[in-house]
């Protein structure tokens, strides 16, 4: 039901934009039978049903075909959104471009009529002893009053391509922009958490966090081997892979993940489900990690030398009968060890407080991912991105290394990130 709603909401706010992109990119700025009119009337209907054909086809096509509709499909996404923005800024400075143009053509009009007075040494026409004959003519000359109609549609039709040529010139370089972020791969991102329990001999120990790999039609095995030799070359203690690996199946995405069993650690590598695995099959894809070497927490702990390390699965497996058990995970152990939390949406930090977890790693939110979508994501997640302090315990939320949908972000630059834990007794 709630998948039903966020379609019929997307399918009303993408035919929204469609209108007004056609009505300012191609309307405005074509004339009627023209081939802009023609080709952009076209484009205006193929795009949008390229983006709904890309979000529903992991649903009911196979990833070979997923893969053709991917790219112009979710590309547009974006594209449309930023020439939304661009072109509502531009409705600001529409109306100044339109006025002043024709403040520099009255200006000649205005000097022509001492200019027509005083040329001659007396009125024209002795019927009109004072000139105003040539006074109205002087000031209307051209004819502009019946001249005016079409001065004004070729000054309309000059700014509205100039507006639209400078919305889809920003679109394209905040999207460009934004790709090359994702395909580039994640930058490094060092934090620093003292731990109040964290033993002296801990102190410095260091955990490379990787959430929202999003492994898909898109994002394949070149971007899980970026990302795995990012995390190797910062030679962390131990590695959480933090939910939202894949979008699909073993079978098709199986081989774009198999990097992930190179993955180096002293106390090795660690993985939860996120709400996409259990959208592609969670349990085959547990199965799949384990066999590449990276150790699954389900509703688990492991006690580590310095702390206890759990993870609980995702909120989405809920309706599957496999949900987060907190009491599984964390019931009995000794709370004078320090513990960290692996869990894939930062909600759940609420639950976490009551069991006197001392750090919950989480991502999710991929910190909005397209400006202005932080905004949105602030309504949903009590952090979207960065560490923050609940009562006595932290929470830190990593932007993601990959990218849902759209292969591109904006203003959320997708990271790895390296917690180096402090002790307090150091």
């Amino acid at each position: 039901m709630v998948i039903v709603v966020v379609l019929v909401v997307a399918l009303v706010l993408i035919g929204a934009g469609q209108w007004y992109l056609w009505r300012r990119l191609v309307r405005d700025v074509s004339r009627p039978g023209g081939r802009w009119r023609r080709a952009g009337t076209v484009l205006a209907v193929v795009l949008p049903v390229l983006s709904f054909g890309a979000l529903l086809g992991g649903r009911v096509l196979p990833m070979a075909a997923e893969r053709w509709l991917a790219w112009p499909g979710y590309l547009w996404l974006p594209v449309m959104l930023y020439l939304v923005l661009a072109l509502a800024v531009g409705e600001l400075v529409r109306p100044v471009l339109l006025r002043w143009p024709r403040r520099r053509a009255a200006e000649p009009a205005a000097v022509a009529v001492p200019v027509a007075a005083s040329a001659g040494s007396g009125p024209a026409d002795p019927a009109d002893p004072t000139g105003a004959a040539e006074t109205t003519a002087g000031t209307t000359a051209g004819e502009p009053e019946r001249g005016r109609e079409p001065v004004d549609a070729s000054r309309r039709l000059f700014v509205s391509r100039a507006v639209a040529v400078a919305a889809g010139g920003v679109a394209a370089g905040v999207v460009g922009n934004g790709a090359y972020g994702v395909l580039r791969g994640p930058r490094v991102k060092q934090v620093t958490v003292p731990l109040a329990k964290l033993p002296r001999a801990a102190h410095g120990y260091r955990i490379a966090v990787v959430s929202d790999i999003h492994l898909g039609p898109i994002l394949g095995r070149g971007h899980t081997r970026r990302i795995v030799d990012t995390i190797n070359a910062t030679q962390p203690d131990l590695i959480a892979v933090v939910g939202d690996l894949v979008d699909g199946s073993v079978p098709d995405l199986g081989p774009a993940a198999r990097p992930l069993a190179d993955l180096r650690a002293r106390d090795g590598a660690f993985f939860v489900t996120g709400n996409h695995e259990y959208f592609s099959g969670a349990a085959p894809w547990v199965e799949f990690v384990r066999e590449l070497g990276v150790h699954p927490l389900e509703n688990d702990r492991t006690e580590l030398p310095y702390f206890d390390l759990a993870g609980v699965n995702d909120i989405a497996g809920t309706a599957e009968g496999h949900g987060p058990d907190y009491a599984r995970a964390l019931g009995d152990r000794d709370r004078a060890r320090a513990s960290v939390l692996l869990a894939h949406q930062p909600v759940t930090i609420h639950d976490t407080v009551k069991w006197g977890v001392d750090l919950q790693l989480s991502g999710h939110t991929h910190g909005g991912q397209l400006w202005p979508g932080n905004y949105l994501a602030e309504l949903a997640n009590p952090t979207v991105a960065g560490l923050e302090r609940y009562g006595d315990t932290q929470l830190y939320v990593t932007r993601g290394a990959g990218a849902w949908g759209p292969p591109v972000r904006v203003g959320a630059p997708s990271d790895i990130t390296v917690i180096t834990l402090a002790s307090k007794a150091a």
